[in-house]
């Protein structure tokens, strides 16, 4: 909890920095780059048998309205090398996953299901 609460608080931050930066070229590069180097971070946390997923993904966005501005895609959401659902969101829930350790990897694509090049791959365990 205190680690979403210091990234929420570092988020807020960052827009108050960036908004007196609204007109500067230091902006605009910066949104430039995340525009052509879209980035993943994954935070998970497991409860019981369900995994709580956390994503910042720059350059990308999940709305569909966006088309025009920047790309638009979604999440696939790969476990133990098998696709298991499309998400739209950045944060998720992985439900009832049986015991034992598992690999998730998620994988950003665009509307049509091509590939960013953009995954990102973790180890879940669920206790028995």
């Amino acid at each position: 909890m205190k680690k979403y609460i210091k990234l929420t608080i570092l988020s807020i931050f960052l827009v108050g920095i960036l908004s007196g930066f609204q007109k500067s070229d230091v902006l605009a590069k910066v949104s430039d780059y995340s525009e052509k180097s879209p980035s993943l971070y994954v935070q998970t946390k497991t409860k019981g048998n369900n995994v709580f997923v956390e994503c910042i993904l720059t350059g990308v966005s999940f709305r569909q309205s966006d088309q025009q501005d920047r790309k638009v895609g979604k999440l696939v959401i790969w476990l133990d090398g098998k696709k298991t659902k499309e998400v739209n969101s950045a944060a998720f829930i992985i439900k009832g996953l049986p015991p034992g350790e598992h690999t998730v990897k998620l994988e950003v694509v665009d509307l049509k299901n091509v590939p960013y090049g953009v995954t990102q791959e973790f180890l879940v365990n669920i206790p028995k």
